[in-house]
C-alpha cells in the first residue's frame, strides 16, 4: 500500500490517493471488458463489482459507500453503507460514490461509452442520493454562474447559453438520453434548430462530454439515474461547469427511500456543490471505446503474456488537475507445453 499511515482527514485527498483511485476503476474495467459483446449484462456487472471490491482492499482508507449497487438486501457487495478500504478505523474517512460498470447494456452489446467510474470525497461531501430518477441540466466551464436553471424551460436554458456563448440557439448542441420519456424535450430542442446528440445509455459520459470541446456538445438535458447524477457532478466539480439536478419520484415507496437517506426536500433543485462539495476525486476507466475514453484492448506480447491496455482519466477538485493515464495489465504468462 502506497499511502502513509499518518494521514488525517485534512490530507485525505492527497496526490497519492488520487492515483490509487485509478487502480480501482482499472480493475473493474478489465474484469468487465472480458465480457463485452457476450450478451450477459448481469455477468459483466458482477465481474466489475467483484474486481472493484477487491481493489478497494489495497487502499489505506476507512471508506464508506454512499452511492453503490443498491441497499444491502439488494446487493451482495458495494451496497450503500458498506465499509471499504484496507484500514477500517485507522485510515482517513472517505465517502465513495461508484458505478463499477456504467453501461451494462452497452457492455453486453459491445456499444460505445461503457465506463467504470467512482467519485471520492471527505466524509459528508457527497449527496447520498437514493436510486431514483433525476432531472439533469449541465453545461461546461466558462459560463457565468447561474446561466442554467432547472426551474426554467429547455427553450429558456438554450437561449441563455446561446447568449452567453454569443451564438444563435440553433448553433447549440444538446446531449439527451434516447428514451421515450424525452420525446417532448427532443421535439422542443429541434424546434429551436438545436443539434441533438442521442445516446443509448451511459449518461455519466454524456454529462462529462460538455466539458470537452472536441465533443462539440454544449449542454446535457434530461432524466436519468440520480446516483449517476452525483458521479457526473463530482467530475464537473473537478474541471468546472455547472449542474442542476432534481429528484423525480414515481411512487410513495421511492419517496420513503429518499427520506430514509435523510432527504426531506423532495422538490429541491440541487446545484453542483449540493451534490459534490469540498475536495473530491473523480476517476473513470473506459470499458468500451467512447467519446471520453478508449476501451480496454487485449493483445499478446512477444513473451507470450496477455496484456490488457486501459485508458483512464482522474480529476481532482482542489487543484483542477486532470490526468490521462494509460495502463498495461498482465493477465497471464505464456508457459511452454510440457515435454512428452
Amino acid at each position: 500500500m502506497l499511502a502513509a499511515k499518518s494521514r488525517n482527514v485534512d490530507s485525505a485527498m492527497e496526490r497519492v490517493l488520487v492515483l490509487e483511485m485509478v487502480r480501482v476503476t482499472e480493475a473493474a474495467a478489465v474484469a468487465a471488458a472480458q465480457l463485452v459483446g457476450r450478451g450477459d449484462e448481469k455477468a459483466a456487472d458482477a465481474a466489475a463489482v467483484e474486481a472493484m471490491r477487491r481493489a478497494f482492499d489495497d487502499l489505506y482508507i476507512d471508506g464508506r459507500v454512499v452511492i453503490g449497487e443498491g441497499e444491502r438486501d439488494e446487493a451482495p457487495m458495494l451496497y450503500i453503507g458498506e465499509k471499504v478500504g484496507g484500514a477500517p478505523g485507522k485510515g482517513p474517512k472517505i465517502d465513495i460514490a461508484l458505478d463499477p460498470l456504467e453501461g451494462t447494456t452497452i457492455t453486453a452489446k459491445a456499444g460505445p461509452n461503457a465506463l467504470a467510474v467512482l467519485a471520492a470525497a471527505e466524509e459528508g461531501c457527497l449527496l447520498n442520493a437514493p436510486d431514483v430518477y433525476m432531472d439533469k441540466l449541465a453545461v461546461g466551464p466558462g459560463y457565468p454562474d447561474g446561466v442554467i436553471d432547472l426551474a426554467k424551460s429547455p427553450t429558456e436554458n438554450v437561449k441563455a447559453v446561446a447568449a452567453a456563448k454569443g451564438v444563435e440557439p440553433s448553433e447549440i448542441i444538446v446531449c439527451v438520453l434516447d428514451r421515450p420519456r424525452h420525446a417532448e424535450l427532443i421535439a422542443e430542442l429541434r424546434s429551436l434548430g438545436c443539434g441533438v446528440v442521442l445516446i443509448g445509455d451511459g449518461d455519466v459520459a454524456g454529462v462529462i462530454a460538455v466539458t470537452d470541446q472536441d465533443t462539440t456538445i454544449d449542454m446535457y438535458m434530461g432524466q436519468g439515474g440520480a446516483p449517476e447524477g452525483v458521479l457526473a457532478a463530482a467530475a464537473l466539480r473537478c474541471v468546472g461547469g455547472q449542474f442542476n439536478g432534481r429528484l423525480v419520484f414515481r411512487n410513495e415507496d421511492e419517496k420513503a427511500r429518499a427520506r430514509k437517506w435523510g432527504i426531506t426536500e423532495l422538490d429541491r433543485i440541487y446545484r453542483l456543490e449540493d451534490l459534490a462539495k469540498g475536495d473530491c476525486i473523480f476517476a473513470a476507466t473506459g470499458v468500451t471505446d467512447g467519446s471520453l475514453l478508449e476501451g480496454v484492448k487485449k493483445r499478446k506480447k512477444a513473451t507470450g503474456a496477455t496484456i490488457m491496455t486501459t485508458q483512464s482519466v482522474v480529476m481532482r477538485a482542489s487543484s483542477g488537475t486532470v490526468r490521462w493515464i494509460r495502463g498495461e495489465h498482465r493477465i497471464s504468462e505464456h508457459r511452454p507445453a510440457p515435454r512428452d
